[in-house]
Formats: C-alpha cells, structure tokens, sequence
C-alpha cells in the first residue's frame, strides 16, 4: 500500500496581509494628523483684540481694536482679522476688553433690534454696574399723594449697561444716570415710566429692591 500524503497548504505571505496593511495605513494617517496639528499651531495670524469693554449694539470701529498675532491653527477662520472690519458691523453681544472677537460676535446694524437710552437711578448704583454688566429696570410708580411711590417692580429685564456718569443739569439730583442698551419694543414702556414721574432704579442681576 502507498502512503497518500496531503499536500500542506502554503503560507499566506506576511505582507499580503490585509489586516496588516490597514494597520500600517492608520499609523500614517496618525502621524500625518499629529503633523498637521502642529505645523497648524505653529503659525501665527493677525487678528483683532478689543481693548475696551465693546457693549451688544456698539459700532465696531478700529480704535475700539488692536491688531496682534496669535497662533489660532485651524479656528483662524472664527476669529476677525484686520481686514474683515468694514463699516456697519456692530456687537452682536458684549465682548469684553482684552477678548479676540470671533465672527459669532460679528453683526450687520441694518438687522439690530436694539438701541440705548439713557435713564437716573433713584437709588444708589452698586460698584459693580460699569459697561458690560446686565442689570434689571425697576420701576416704582408715584402714588395719586405726589409724594410717595408703590411697591417697586421689574419694567425691564436683563438689559445691558454701555455707560454709568455722573449727572448733570435736570439730572442732577440722584448724582447718576446709566446709559443701558435695551429693545426696541422696551423703548415705549421706559419711557412712560419716565415721563409718568415714576422712580427708577438700575439692580445688578441677581440682586433684590
């Protein structure tokens, strides 16, 4: 009797491992992110700095910035350069001095629903209330006396202070007036609780009358 013997199958070749070739394909691809990332941070490009507290609804002009290089990598694009400051840009929201302003902070005055007026606080204004801040509008309204006023009560909320002085002329008697950045459908309301003799006051949010 012959011996029958089986012919081994052959060795599938190392490289011609698919598995393999996957492996070395995703190191690559690693390698050449991790370099991507860092050739990216490695670049600088201008961009513009606020250097002052810039309030929602402001015009955004070139003196209110500076011009200064810092390395954004691939967010470059988010951030406003020199070049992209054209006129009728305004603050989409507050942006606080020292900050980069990012296109989202970017928008187009035509579209603006907001505007500033300018009120006196019956009541002392705590230190913390400077540009940037947001406040609540009290009001209290007079009593048919003339002399005393009802309870105090919101009239607007979460406005924005753009300016805290000191008053003068007709405004003198409190020894301050904040400029506040409000909506336009407020406006009506503000300005009947001024010219109704009603007593208004300028509260940080989170505080009480």
């Amino acid at each position: 009797m012959f011996a029958m013997t089986i012919p081994s199958r052959p060795r599938r070749a190392f490289w011609g491992d698919v598995r393999f070739l996957i492996g070395i394909a995703l190191i690559v691809l690693s390698i050449s992110g991790v370099w991507l990332i860092v050739s990216s941070s490695d670049r600088t490009a201008p961009a513009l700095q606020a250097t002052r507290t810039i309030t929602q609804g402001e015009a955004l002009v070139s003196g209110d910035f500076q011009v200064i290089e810092v390395g954004l990598g691939t967010l470059a694009d988010d951030y406003l350069s020199p070049q992209d400051l054209t006129p009728g840009h305004i603050a989409a929201r507050t942006v606080a001095e020292g900050e980069l302003i990012p296109v989202s902070a970017v928008g187009d005055a035509d579209d603006s629903r907001t505007t500033t007026i300018v009120v006196e606080s019956g009541t002392p204004v705590p230190d913390e209330v400077a540009a940037g801040a947001v406040v609540e509008l009290w009001q209290a309204p007079p009593r048919d006396d003339g002399r005393t006023f009802d309870t105090p009560r919101i009239l607007v909320a979460d406005v924005i202070v753009r300016d805290v002085r000191t008053s003068d002329g007709m405004l003198a008697e409190s020894g301050v007036v904040v400029e506040v950045v409000i909506d336009r459908a407020d406006v009506s309301d503000v300005l009947a609780a001024v010219t109704g003799g009603s007593m208004l006051s300028v509260v940080p949010v989170g505080s009480g009358s």
